[in-house]
């Protein structure tokens, strides 16, 4: 079973948001906005999701990351269905996530996770300080996902994750 753990000492988990976000002055720009929640699965700290309000009815997914040996067991998916329903119940409307262009595994993961292709911001990736390359594709443009947290309840797994503050 993985645990939410809500997390206070934000800057403890730059190594874990790190894996998501490789420039960590970007991740310094938004560290400190939003909920964090430290990954706990067999009393390991394997992850880290933090969340932010751009909007008043709408969550985004700041940053999510598993370390590699984590990573391909469900949790990640079981994660994003236990905030679906922690913000829906929060009274948030919709959920949204991004990801580079050049992340194919993300932008399969997030469409198995229940979200929908939203828009793309083009050229975000071009202020990051160095280019990104993943899968031999340049990380130029955002893909925005989004999901309407009154449509299904976005759980899928049989894995359980509870929330801990």
């Amino acid at each position: 079973m993985a645990y939410l753990k809500h997390v206070h000492n934000r800057k403890d988990y730059l190594p874990l948001l790190l894996l998501a976000d490789e420039n960590e002055d970007i991740i310094m720009e938004y560290i400190n906005e939003g909920e964090m929640y430290v990954i706990q699965y067999q009393q390991n700290n394997i992850g880290v999701c933090l969340f932010t309000f751009p909007e008043a009815n709408m969550v985004e997914i700041k940053n999510i990351a598993l370390k590699e040996g984590e990573q391909g067991k469900g949790i990640g998916k079981a994660v994003i269905g236990e905030a679906f329903q922690l913000y829906k119940q929060k009274g948030y409307a919709r959920m949204i996530v991004g990801t580079a262009n050049s992340s194919l595994a993300n932008l399969s993961f997030y469409q198995k996770a229940g979200f929908r292709f939203e828009r793309i911001r083009k050229d975000f990736f071009l202020s990051y300080p160095h280019p990104i390359f993943e899968n031999g594709i340049q990380a130029l443009d955002m893909v925005v996902f989004s999901k309407d947290l009154h449509e299904g309840d976005g759980k899928n797994e049989k894995e359980t994750v509870q929330i801990h503050k």
